[in-house]
């Protein structure tokens, strides 16, 4: 019966206490961890705080060159765009010209000796055969 007395009694448990340790070892080990998962948690946000700021820059110059190449495609369009209206004009004016000198021979040979036979003959075609010609001085 005695043995059943000594097997009844519930055993109490040990409470085993941590030991911490002054060594360097052990509390070297627990200061790094933390300051390189911090140092690590850092250098990953500085990491994309550098992309972000990349993606930004990039997009902005992205942008200005797509400014740049529509500006000078527009320039390039409206440059020849004038071009084609001065050579229009000019052979307009080529043509003009021409005109303009073949009436001024015809008008200086009426004011030569023998304008006034030469202005009827270019007008023979409407004066009627049998009708007086009159001319005014």
């Amino acid at each position: 019966m005695a043995k059943n007395l000594v097997n009844s009694r519930p055993k109490k448990q040990r409470h085993t206490h941590h030991v911490r340790s002054n060594s360097r070892s052990g509390t070297s080990r627990k200061k790094t961890l933390p300051a390189v998962s911090l140092a690590a948690a850092l250098q990953l946000q500085e990491q994309q705080r550098e992309l972000l700021y990349s993606l930004i820059a990039l997009s902005m110059k992205v942008g200005l060159l797509t400014i740049g190449i529509v500006s000078v495609l527009k320039l390039g369009l409206a440059s020849h765009q004038r071009f084609r209206r001065f050579a229009e004009l000019s052979s307009i004016i080529d043509v003009e010209s021409v005109k303009l000198i073949n009436l001024q021979k015809r008008f200086d040979r009426l004011y030569t000796i023998g304008g006034d036979r030469r202005l009827m003959e270019e007008q023979d075609q409407w004066i009627a055969p049998n009708r007086v010609r009159v001319i005014w001085r």
